[in-house]
């Protein structure tokens, strides 16, 4: 068997999302946890690159990096929760079930839509802002709205959690 780039940077990428999964799962701070979801999401875009899509590559690190773990940090910043009681044995045995049900419909779910895969055609970028600015305009404009609710929900309980200490 001929080892060649496409293979080492698979593995590389999979050690990239393993590594943050692992930080996000065992650090003690909330923070450090968030690191670690950044770091598995700039893994996930390096899957897309690898894939041969680097406008959906672009979008998970404009999107998820750029919004969406944004949001979180400022909800964890406004609300001030600490989160410092760090990785917990009888937590992890209490999560294996429900993680081991959800990892097997996820597997079995890829391995079904995987038989019946066939390749879509490549979508031009015009095309695709085109079908984003008209038929799922709507769909495209309530994912900033739920964004922004759940900024102004972070805002407010930041300013409740302010009041009740003062």
């Amino acid at each position: 068997m001929e080892l060649n780039t496409g293979y080492i940077a698979f593995a590389l990428y999979t050690l990239i999302i393993i590594a943050g999964g692992i930080l996000a799962i065992f650090s003690r701070s909330i923070i450090r946890s968030l690191i670690g979801l950044i770091v598995i999401l700039f893994g996930v875009a390096g899957m897309y690159f690898l894939m041969a899509a680097p406008f959906m590559a672009l979008m998970q690190v404009m999107i998820y990096v750029g919004a969406v773990v944004v949001l979180i940090f400022f909800a964890i910043m406004l609300t001030g929760v600490e989160g410092n009681e760090g990785f917990s044995s009888s937590r992890l045995i209490r999560s294996i079930i429900p993680a081991g049900l959800a990892a097997l419909v996820l597997i079995l779910t890829i391995s079904g839509s995987r038989i019946n895969f066939t390749s879509p055609e490549e979508l031009p970028l015009k095309e695709l802002g085109k079908s984003l600015l008209s038929t799922y305009m709507l769909p495209f404009e309530l994912i900033s709205i739920v964004l922004f609710i759940a900024m102004a929900g972070a805002v407010v309980l930041g300013f409740e959690r302010r009041r009740e200490k003062e």
